[in-house]
């Protein structure tokens, strides 16, 4: 979704077209009647751009992004003329030509939030390299050097991309390659391709303790934000969209219904997501309080304009300048939801209902990934197989003098 913003005064228009973030300067100053005056333009943009009748110099007829898109525009009617011309089956198009055809089939499948990480992910990668190459003129090899490439190219902080990463920006090469062949009857190069395997990487809850001592610390406007987060379990994106109207003091709950991805307000994670968090009381209290604050706005926590918290911000201003001063590991605030997680099952709560708590469809991944902190809760450290044993008469030790028999 598009947005209207101020540069110098002025405001800008900034939405995407053909997989590209497209942002024009207007001469409009920064006026209540003129900020209505763009967003109407805006939506009218959008619209076309759904339509497929946009024409992106009727708008801003001086943009030098206007020449590239009319460019663009003519060598994908030259691919049609050639195409519809020659007659020749082999001569498929462009990459990049059926690259935005897939592009305009699968968005209305996607969430904003995905549909922005595809298009990045391809025009930061996959069509710099794949482009101007015919569909049916990819080969294995030219994919698996891709590959190679991705994994020495430091994009990121001067270091590699990681195989999360890498195997995200192949994902849509391979659906657009996968999809062409089936479309256009070619054998698909990819067979015998597997994604990268991914290095699992542990948790790192912080203990009871550490907890208590960064709500001791914490600036005391952020309290209640870091309460919450510390004891339900919400995702970052969860808690920085959530609005009043989810929040339920009568039945003590916090309805998870939507999420904040790009400072744009959308649907969760996955359907799974949607769930209701059931207020233990440090959490009902610091909402109480947290009411008081910001009752009369929008979301729950929200900046001094009424806008939902960027999370961003929030980490470089509020959380690492805080861990630093406690002197405690420095840790993404992305682990409170873990704490929340191993502190629930460390109670011996049931752990079905700790997976609705936390927004996961089934317990397996309590277990998997968070297993080894509450080694006592069913006594998971062996001793109990000792106990069995020792009640059924079984001795757990093998004597010395009886070594021999063995």
């Amino acid at each position: 979704m598009g947005a209207v913003n101020t540069r110098n005064g002025t405001l800008q228009i900034d939405f995407r077209y053909q997989g590209e973030r497209c942002r024009e300067q207007t001469r409009l100053t920064d006026t209540p009647s003129n900020r209505k005056r763009a967003k109407k333009i805006l939506e009218r943009i959008e619209a076309e751009i759904t339509l497929g009748t946009f024409n992106y110099r009727d708008y801003f007829p001086k943009s030098k992004r206007a020449d590239v898109f009319d460019e663009k525009a003519q060598q994908r009617e030259a691919a049609k003329q050639r195409l519809g011309l020659s007659g020749n089956t082999t001569e498929l198009p462009l990459f990049a030509e059926f690259a935005d055809i897939w592009l305009a089939e699968k968005k209305i499948e996607w969430r904003d939030s995905h549909l922005i990480t595809v298009i990045s992910n391809l025009n930061s990668y996959v069509l710099p390299e794949f482009g101007e190459k015919r569909v049916n003129d990819i080969t294995k090899a030219d994919i698996l050097n891709f590959r190679s490439t991705l994994a020495k190219e430091p994009k990121r902080k001067g270091s590699p991309l990681k195989a999360p990463t890498i195997n995200k920006v192949m994902t849509p090469l391979r659906m657009i390659v996968n999809e062409a062949a089936d479309r256009y009857e070619f054998t698909s190069p990819w067979k015998g391709i597997k994604s990268l395997k991914i290095q699992k990487v542990d948790v790192e809850p912080f203990t009871l303790e550490e907890v208590q001592q960064i709500l001791a610390h914490v600036r005391a406007d952020f309290r209640p934000y870091y309460t919450v987060r510390f004891f339900s379990g919400m995702r970052t994106g969860e808690i920085d969209g959530l609005q009043w109207k989810y929040v339920d003091f009568e039945r003590r709950q916090i309805l998870i219904r939507e999420t904040v991805v790009n400072d744009q307000l959308t649907y969760t994670k996955t359907d799974g997501s949607q769930r209701e968090i059931q207020m233990s009381q440090p959490v009902f209290d610091a909402l109480k309080e947290q009411h008081a604050v910001t009752g009369g706005m929008q979301f729950v926590f929200a900046t001094r304009k009424g806008t939902p918290l960027n999370h961003n911000n929030v980490t470089k201003r509020v959380w690492y300048p805080l861990l630093r001063y406690l002197g405690l590991k420095e840790r993404r605030p992305y682990q409170t939801r873990h704490t929340a997680a191993t502190l629930l099952l460390a109670a011996g709560e049931a752990p079905e209902w700790i997976a609705r708590q936390m927004g996961h469809t089934t317990t397996e991944m309590l277990f998997r990934v968070y297993s080894r902190y509450v080694p006592n809760l069913t006594r998971q450290d062996g001793s109990a197989f000792d106990r069995l044993l020792q009640q059924q008469g079984i001795q757990t030790q093998i004597t010395p003098d009886k070594t021999e028999d063995l």
